[in-house]
This record gives structure tokens, sequence and C-alpha cells, in this order.
């Protein structure tokens, strides 16, 4: 009898001893559980188990590249600002070219080449970055005038009406603001038709895809010239 009790009494506190090693050890897991949490907050860290999305990382701004003087600056040549196509609508960028500047017919026909080269070259990395992009495509030229042609009047290589819509407002607009004309651009083709002025609106660099407005053909005959025939009496 004596031997049973003993038994029951080891049984009982074996399983005592059990329950106090289970309590201390959940205990211990809890302890740490809330030093961790103290660790957390004190560092600034707030717990949450829902993903927090923090956004896109920030971008520059479009249409606008930043430290553009540094840029032009850095490539040898004239500063010279032309149009590109940015955002459905036109912006101008600061680039140097390597033209030579003056006012002579000679070097009129130079400086719109040089600025047609700029506008036929791909933006760098940074234009495309503040999504800068160029609708002409080479390749194209400028020659002189021809006989006949109004003064100022540039001829290309392509019919101007041929050009898409947003690449003829992209020449317009740089021509317009260069010493290459004298802010009436007069552009012609290569065939025999007369040149036509075109203008660089704010609908145009808003809406380049539109068509370019034109003053029609301008006239070759002087108005002293026109007067003169008109006024001379007709034959008996």
């Amino acid at each position: 009898m004596t031997r049973r009790s003993g038994s029951r009494t080891a049984g009982r506190r074996t399983g005592t001893s059990g329950t106090r090693r289970a309590g201390v050890v959940m205990l211990t897991r809890l302890t740490g559980v809330l030093v961790l949490t103290a660790l957390a907050a004190g560092c600034g860290i707030r717990t949450t188990s829902v993903p927090v999305d923090a956004g896109p990382a920030p971008s520059r701004k479009p249409c606008e590249i930043s430290g553009k003087d540094v840029i032009t600056q850095a490539r040898p040549g004239v500063p010279v600002r032309i149009y590109l196509a940015c955002s459905s609508g036109l912006a101008s960028v600061e680039r140097a070219a390597r033209i030579q500047q003056g006012k002579s017919p000679d070097d009129r026909v130079r400086i719109a080449q040089g600025l047609l080269d700029e506008l036929q070259a791909q933006p760098s990395a940074d234009e495309r970055e503040a999504g800068f992009s160029t609708a002409v495509r080479g390749p194209l030229v400028i020659s002189a005038s021809r006989d006949g042609d109004p003064a100022g009047a540039l001829r290309l290589s392509r019919r101007p009406e041929d050009l898409p819509a947003t690449a003829l407002a992209q020449i317009v607009c740089t021509f317009a603001e260069s010493e290459a004309t004298d802010g009436q651009v007069v552009l012609g083709g290569p065939g025999d038709y007369p040149p036509r002025v075109y203008g660089c609106t704010r609908a145009t660099k808003a809406q380049p895809d539109a068509p370019v407005p034109t003053l029609g053909p301008v006239s070759t005959a002087s108005p002293t010239a026109s007067a003169t025939a008109s006024a001379s009496p007709s034959g008996p």
C-alpha cells in the first residue's frame, strides 16, 4: 500500500514539474516577443500586417532638363535653341551646334542646316528621360533661294507639305527664333513652285500634329513694279 501511494505521489510531482517548465518556457517566449516589440518601437519601426505602398520613386519634371546650361557649355559650339516634341506639344531645349553665325545669305543657309542637323539627331539620354523626341527624319538638306525667290527664302530637299506635321512644326518654330530668318520663315521644296510663309504660333506649339499655318505663296514681284505695271496705259 505504501509503495502505491509513493508511486502516485511521484507521478503527481512529475506532472507538476512538467507544467511548471512549460509555463517558464511560455513566459520566456512572451518576454522575448515583448522585448523585440519594444526594440522595434525604439528604432522607429512601425509594426503592421498590411503591406505599405510608398508610391513610385521621384522622377524629373517632364519636358524640362535640369542644368541645361551646363550641358550646353560641356559641348563645343554655338548655343542654339531647337524645338522638340514632348507631352503632345513642342518644347525648346538648349544645344551647342557647330555653326558659323552671320547675316549673309550663305551664313543663313549654314545656320539653318546646323539647326536642321540638330533636329534630325536623336535626343540625348537626359532629353529622352525628360520625355523629348523628334519627328524630323533625315536626310534633309537646306539650299539657298533661287532666282525669283523672295529674300530670306530657304529650300528644303523635300517639299515642306510632304513632311509630318510635327516635323514641319519643329523646323518652322526652330527657324523662327534663330538667325536663319528674320522671324518670317519662308520655305520651299526642290520643285519650281514658289516658297510659302509659315508661322509658328502658340497653337502650333500646343498642337504640332495640326497643319502648320501658312500665309500662302510669297509674291516675288516688288510693290513698285506692280504699281507701275498697273498704272501704265494700255496700247491703242
